[in-house]
């Protein structure tokens, strides 16, 4: 059959009303059937288009091949020589904005399933475990990465295969950065991640967990110890409130905080692990990005029985995935669409009670076309509420940058790096990910590392 004659495999999911009641992975992944198939219709592009939306430059065609032809560990070896984080890209990166949105076959139908391609490859990999990457020579020089997040995690893969020593210097007690503490068990397993980061600790990527730098060290100490660069990739770990009357009422969460104690701290597990998480029978969600659908689908699965998304523009606005938005309408998620919050309402001990919100439409578009949101004078109303989970974004944790002197900033806070080699205003220091660009996705961040590894490569062998 032709490429374009076979259609494109969904992916096969729980159900939803049994996934909303527990923290199993969500998506089920391709049968070795349906990858073969999938595969088949791609038609192998001369000049592969989809590889200009990949921020990692996988080599896209090279390796479907290989799952049509059946050859599934050639497959995950392909995919390694770009990507150091396969399986986790395969589950949590945005294909359908990236790689797949420059496919031919996606502009008379559906394009190829690249990301689920890559998860199925990736995975495959994982259990045989004979796509191990290979050590290399090594350089003699040394490089400290700070934050074992995607950034750091994508530097130090392509350092490490460029035969540097590498030391991560991480502030939590696990290494994964957002992988680990943000995106949920159901979406992103974390033996998966686990797995990756284990596969780079063979490679000689050095892991010091609970290394705070900015306390316990400092970038010009590293430097001064022997590493001949740094690469800063901290990400953007501090969160952004409404500065609404009632934030500071027990029962009001940062998505940070609530994801970070159910994820990382197994807080969905307990008593089995000692860190509770409160939530009451209706939660409300403030925001409508990929963290606060993880967010309210968390609540869900931790007991609550109505858990709302109030978001102050229209659906078509919502900067969340359209995979996300779904699921987590068939989890039975509800939307206050046009709603916004202004205050948050407590009861005599100080918890929460209620949100009061007021209602909203859209007005003329700006300059960018986007419509701006105009409150409805006279339209306040009350929700009873038990939690509120604030998830309209993150900017950067200051603790590095406020004590590295000579690090330009920008107005916001983010340091300032070379657009092309990701340098800093200091020689040696280098920086990519959240911590430059502002809360980005994953694959974004981890194209920074790959492009400060570069850069920092270039650097070592002509400084």
């Amino acid at each position: 059959m032709a490429a374009n004659k076979i259609p494109r495999h969904e992916m096969p999911c729980q159900d939803s009303k049994a996934r909303a009641h527990n923290f199993e992975e969500v998506a089920l992944g391709y049968t070795k059937e349906m990858a073969v198939e999938e595969a088949q219709r791609c038609l192998q592009c001369k000049k592969p288009l989809c590889r200009t939306g990949c921020p990692v430059e996988v080599l896209i065609p090279d390796f479907i091949k290989q799952i049509a032809e059946e050859n599934f560990e050639e497959a995950s070896k392909v995919l390694k020589i770009k990507n150091s984080l396969p399986a986790i890209c395969g589950r949590v990166c945005p294909q359908e904005s990236q790689c797949e949105s420059k496919c031919i076959l996606g502009i008379k139908g559906e394009p190829v399933a690249i990301g689920r391609l890559e998860r199925f490859a990736a995975d495959y990999g994982m259990k045989s475990k004979k796509a191990e990457m290979e050590k290399t020579e090594p350089s003699g020089k040394r490089v400290a990465i700070i934050g074992a997040g995607p950034a750091g995690l994508a530097c130090a893969g392509d350092l490490a295969k460029a035969g540097h020593a590498v030391t991560i210097f991480e502030a939590l007690h696990v290494a994964g950065g957002v992988l680990m503490y943000g995106i949920p068990q159901f979406r992103l397993p974390k033996d998966i991640v686990q797995t990756e980061i284990d596969t780079l600790k063979q490679m000689g990527v050095e892991i010091l967990t609970n290394q705070v730098v900015g306390k316990v060290t400092s970038v010009d100490e590293l430097m001064a110890n022997g590493y001949d660069a740094v690469f800063i990739g901290t990400g953007a770990g501090l969160p952004y409130f409404m500065n609404i009357p009632g934030e500071n009422l027990n029962g009001v969460y940062s998505a940070n905080e609530f994801l970070t104690r159910t994820n990382l701290m197994k807080g969905y597990k307990f008593p089995d692990y000692a860190t509770p998480v409160k939530v009451g029978k209706n939660v409300a969600v403030l925001g409508a990005g990929n963290v606060a659908m993880d967010s309210a689908r968390t609540a869900l699965r931790l007991g609550a029985e109505n858990v709302y998304i109030i978001y102050r523009r229209s659906r078509d606005e919502m900067p969340a995935r359209k995979e996300e938005l779904e699921h987590a309408e068939e989890e039975g998620i509800q939307f206050r669409l046009l709603t916004n919050p202004v205050s948050i309402e407590g009861d005599e001990r100080g918890w929460v009670k209620s949100l009061t919100c007021l209602r909203y439409e859209l007005g003329e578009p700006d300059a960018s076309g986007r419509r701006a949101p105009v409150p409805i004078a006279g339209s306040e109303f009350e929700i009873e509420m038990d939690t509120v989970v604030v998830a309209i974004g993150q900017g950067p944790n200051p603790l590095v940058t406020t004590s590295t002197p000579g690090l330009e900033l920008n107005k916001r806070g983010n340091i300032v790096a070379d657009p092309e080699t990701l340098m800093t205003s200091k020689s040696g220091v280098f920086a990519g990910g959240d911590i430059v660009t502002g809360a980005a996705t994953v694959i974004l961040a981890m194209g920074a590392g790959k492009k400060a590894a570069a850069g920092i490569d270039a650097y070592l062998k002509t400084k």
